[in-house]
C-alpha cells in the first residue's frame, strides 16, 4: 500500500531544499555584485611634466651629387653621385608634459637634444685623356673623396597615444627637426704637376620633420620612473653650395639630402 503521506512529505523536503538553494544562489550574487562593484580599478595619472635621458643607434643616409659642365670637356662625366650610410650611436635627454584625457588616452608634447657620432664616407676615380687633341693620349685619373657627417640633432614633437593598461600606452610621435650637419668633399687631378686638389662643402644647421611611433610604462617598483622605447625616421631636407674650379677652369654645384631612422631606449622621471 503506497503511504500517501510519506510522498507528499518526500516531496516537500525536495521543493525546500531547491528553494534554499536558489535563495542561497541569489543572496550569493546580491553578495558578490555590490563587492566586484566596489572593487576600484587600477589608476596611474600619466599628466604631468617629466624629463630624462635615452640612448640608442641611427641608420642615416646621404645622397649627394656634385656636378661640373667642364668635366665633359675631356670625356668626364658631368655628375657625381655618392652615397653614404650615416650609421653610429646617439644619446641625449628628453623633456616633455602629458595630459592624460580619461582612462583610454594620453596626449603630450616633447623636445629632446642628442649627441651624434653618425658618419660616412666614400671615394672613387674616373680616368681621363689629359690632352685631347694630342696625338698620344696622356691618361690622368680624378679622385672623389666625399664625407657626411651628422653632428647633433633635435625634435619638437607631438604625442598621442591609447592605454593598453593604465600603467602602459602606445603613442604616434611627430613634428619638427633641426640638427647640425657637415658636408665635405675633395678632388684630386693627377693630370696636373703638381696634383690639382680642390674642397667644397659646408657646416649647417638644417631643419626638417620627424615621425616615429613607441611605448612607454611605468615602473611598478619606481612609480615616479618610467621606460620607453621609440623609433623616429628624420629628413633634414635637401641642401647646395657651389663654387668655381681653376683645375678644368669651370663652375661647380653640389647637393645633398639626409635622412636618419632612430632606435632609441629610454627612462623618464614624472613630476607628480
Amino acid at each position: 500500500m503506497i503511504d500517501s503521506a510519506a510522498i507528499i512529505s518526500a516531496g516537500r523536503d525536495t521543493m525546500q531544499r531547491h528553494l534554499l538553494t536558489g535563495v542561497s544562489l541569489v543572496a550569493l550574487v546580491a553578495v558578490a555584485g555590490p563587492v566586484s562593484a566596489a572593487t576600484p580599478v587600477p589608476f596611474y595619472d600619466w599628466t604631468g611634466w617629466y624629463g630624462g635621458a635615452n640612448f640608442g643607434y641611427s641608420w642615416g643616409k646621404s645622397s649627394s651629387t656634385y656636378s661640373e659642365p667642364a668635366f665633359g670637356a675631356f670625356g668626364l662625366p658631368t655628375s657625381f653621385p655618392t652615397t653614404e650610410a650615416l650609421n653610429g650611436p646617439i644619446g641625449g635627454g628628453q623633456i616633455g608634459y602629458n595630459w592624460q584625457a580619461n582612462a583610454q588616452w594620453v596626449f603630450g608634447i616633447e623636445a629632446d637634444l642628442q649627441a651624434s657620432a653618425e658618419n660616412g664616407i666614400s671615394a672613387q676615380a674616373k680616368n681621363y685623356n689629359v690632352c685631347i687633341d694630342c696625338e698620344f693620349a696622356t691618361i690622368a685619373t680624378l679622385h672623389q673623396t666625399h664625407s657626411t657627417d651628422i653632428l647633433w640633432f633635435g625634435t619638437v614633437r607631438g604625442r598621442a597615444g591609447v592605454l593598453i593598461n593604465p600603467t602602459t600606452w602606445l603613442y604616434a610621435t611627430g613634428g619638427l627637426a633641426y640638427g647640425g650637419i657637415k658636408v665635405s668633399g675633395t678632388f684630386a687631378d693627377s693630370g696636373c704637376t703638381p696634383t690639382c686638389v680642390w674642397s667644397y662643402g659646408t657646416t649647417t644647421s638644417r631643419v626638417g620633420w620627424v615621425s616615429g611611433f613607441g611605448v612607454e610604462g611605468a615602473i611598478p617598483t619606481a612609480p615616479n620612473w618610467s621606460w620607453k622605447a621609440e623609433y623616429l625616421y628624420i629628413d633634414f631636407g635637401t641642401f647646395r653650395g657651389g663654387g668655381f674650379d681653376t683645375d678644368f677652369g669651370g663652375p661647380f654645384t653640389w647637393a645633398t639630402t639626409v635622412t636618419d631612422q632612430i632606435l632609441r631606449i629610454g627612462v623618464n622621471y614624472h613630476f607628480h
